[in-house]
């Protein structure tokens, strides 16, 4: 049958079961060969073997491909019974995929099958491997490949030691590297399993829907370890089947133990890979026993790593010794008089680009610290002006009268401003109760000056988002601080400008919590209410933000003994008890009934009595 550019022609051939080869003949007559039909009979199911192959076969042919007209591809899919999805077809030469069939072990069938078309007399022989088959998995068939890990799973970690040419930056999304991530096979892959794991109502998944930020840093962590498979692993190709490879999981981890990172780090990865197993259990032939071994390996893996690798203790002294802490007083004292300063400089140099940032910077920190118990970084960066009337901006809203994280004025005259908080971590737990609250004064001052004309001239200044910025807060270029990482690096440099440390603005939170728990405690809000305008409860004030709640409990039991123990030695004792034995007894015998001589022993000491420790 002719095509637009090729002769296609069925070749029969001798395998275990009964095979088709379609030759594709261009006008040079080079031939290509169609590899469906033989990978589904001899390869099903030897899918390390095969990954193998794919591997020499691409880093051979450096990835070239031809692509078929509409017409070729509909022979194509007529003859072969191919996906009318194909979109290409990569080349490489029938002597080459022998060797690399070879080197992978395959049935002997299938290399006297290509022995026998390799001999065949012709110009330049080629074999063509269409796109299906470099995604077996990517298009659902009527009999899918058994999926399954890889067996038997590590036993132990395996030693690893930091490869001389390591850098952070390993990931896919870095620069070198983020090519990879728009191959077809990843992309498909990525987006069946954001969909599995966002979708409100996906039945064959268990537990609820990711939310953005939880598949934020799922796809961070997948991007992370295909980019470690590639760069580390020689993996040319880098798909979520890697995450089938057990040994590979256990290599990634002996990795991040090498490079010092913490059990937390590891466990967010460990818990990743496993809903990544379980969305290829969800996929047809995903049903093999392997997964469910996998998912109960992996979190054995999470238990052993959060054991081994406890959370390293912190404490204000040290971390002030890092340069990584302020107290409360200093820390108030600094964004005081950086407020003061502000409008200072305001009054005298008039509204300018520069007085602008400065009042903006001021009201950030003021927000963040010191008027208010310190809210979520997240609802400040996505605290809205009181003039933006448009949709709730939060990715995962579905409320269509919801106004978002929204900074409201109440009143002109007096001057009132709200701040209502529908979106905070602990939303969904607190059955989406709102965090709402009336602002302070002082900060409603400084707020109603900056978002007047300092504000109007940043928005004019930088013509990126020019006024259409919804947000209360923007960075150096006139844009919401979407991601936590820039307003994370913005603080620090405005903190050691100020003659502070390069304090992460999340550990506000350490600080106030730290100062609220001390003994020296000054009169200040609730414990419970301030706990609830930072989005959690005092519980867990005690487990993770007051470094110092074990050592100052128990340095405070020790101090109160001793007035328990003046106490007591002021009391006056009881009358002791006359103590003086019989004559009778004075020998030390013990009396005992004829039925408890075989239970008792008189006149017996310590060292008379012959233990058997066995």
């Amino acid at each position: 049958m002719s095509g637009s550019e090729y002769t296609f022609k069925v070749v029969q051939v001798s395998l275990p079961e009964p095979s088709k080869l379609v030759v594709m003949c261009d006008k040079r007559k080079r031939q290509c060969v169609c590899l469906r039909q033989v990978y589904k009979s001899c390869l099903d199911g030897l899918l390390p073997s095969y990954q193998a192959f794919y591997r020499v076969c691409s880093r051979l042919t450096k990835h070239q491909s031809t692509l078929l007209s509409g017409q070729d591809k509909q022979l194509l899919v007529a003859l072969a019974g191919m996906d009318v999805s194909v979109p290409h077809v990569a080349v490489v030469s029938l002597a080459v995929c022998c060797r690399a069939l070879k080197l992978c072990k395959v049935p002997a069938a299938v290399l006297h099958a290509f022995d026998d078309i390799r001999l065949q007399p012709a110009s330049q022989v080629v074999l063509g491997l269409p796109e299906h088959i470099l995604a077996p998995h990517a298009q659902p068939s009527p009999n899918p490949v058994q999926l399954q890990m890889t067996t038997p799973f590590p036993v132990t970690l395996p030693e690893c030691a930091l490869p001389a040419d390591f850098n952070k930056q390993h990931g896919l999304l870095a620069k070198p590297y983020k090519h990879l991530v728009h191959r077809a096979v990843l992309e498909q892959h990525m987006g069946e399993f954001k969909s599995f794991s966002t979708n409100p109502f996906q039945l064959n998944r268990k537990g609820i829907a990711h939310g953005s930020r939880t598949w934020q840093n799922s796809e961070k962590q997948v991007y992370l370890f295909l980019g470690y498979c590639h760069h580390y692993q020689q993996v040319s190709q880098p798909t979520l089947q890697l995450f089938l490879s057990s040994p590979l999981i256990a290599q990634y981890v002996s990795f991040h133990i090498a490079a010092g990172h913490s059990q937390l780090y590891i466990r967010n990865f460990l818990s990743c890979a496993r809903c990544v197993l379980r969305w290829w259990q969800s996929k047809p032939g995903g049903n093999h026993p392997s997964f469910v071994e996998g998912l109960e390996w992996l979190q054995t893996l999470g238990l052993q790593v959060a054991d081994q690798l406890p959370r390293p203790s912190k404490d204000p002294k040290g971390l002030a010794d890092a340069g990584k802490w302020m107290s409360a007083p200093r820390l108030v004292h600094l964004i005081h008089g950086a407020e003061l300063q502000s409008q200072d400089q305001m009054q005298q140099q008039g509204v300018t680009v520069e007085t602008s940032r400065d009042m903006h910077d001021a009201a950030l920190a003021a927000m963040t610290f010191s008027h208010l118990p310190p809210v979520r970084l997240s609802c400040i960066r996505s605290l809205v002006v009181p003039a933006y009337t448009g949709p709730c901006l939060h990715p995962d809203c579905k409320e269509p009268s919801c106004e978002g994280n929204r900074l409201s004025i109440t009143s002109e005259s007096p001057l009132l401003m709200h701040i209502q908080l529908p979106h905070h971590k602990n939303a969904r737990k607190w059955g989406k109760a709102v965090i709402e609250f009336d602002v302070p004064s002082d900060l409603a001052q400084l707020l109603h000056t900056y978002l007047g004309a300092p504000r109007k001239a940043l928005l004019e200044h930088h013509l990126l988002i020019g006024d259409t910025c919804p947000y209360v807060f923007m960075d150096m270029h006139g844009r919401g601080f979407v991601a936590a990482a820039v307003l994370t690096l913005y603080w620090q440099k405005w903190l050691v400008s100020r003659g502070g440390v390069p304090m992460n603005p999340s550990m506000c939170r350490q600080v106030f919590v730290d100062e609220r728990q001390s003994n020296s405690a000054t009169a200040g809000p609730s414990n419970q209410g301030a706990a609830m305008v930072m989005g959690h409860s005092v519980k867990q004030w005690d487990k993770w933000y007051d470094m110092q709640y074990h050592p100052r409990l128990a340095q405070n039991a020790v101090d109160g003994m001793q007035s328990w123990r003046a106490a007591m030695l002021q009391s006056h004792p009881p009358a002791a008890p006359d103590l003086t034995l019989s004559s009778a007894l004075h020998c030390g015998h013990v009396l005992v009934s004829d039925s408890e001589e075989s239970r008792y022993q008189s006149c017996c000491s310590d060292s008379d009595i012959d233990i058997d420790l066995d």
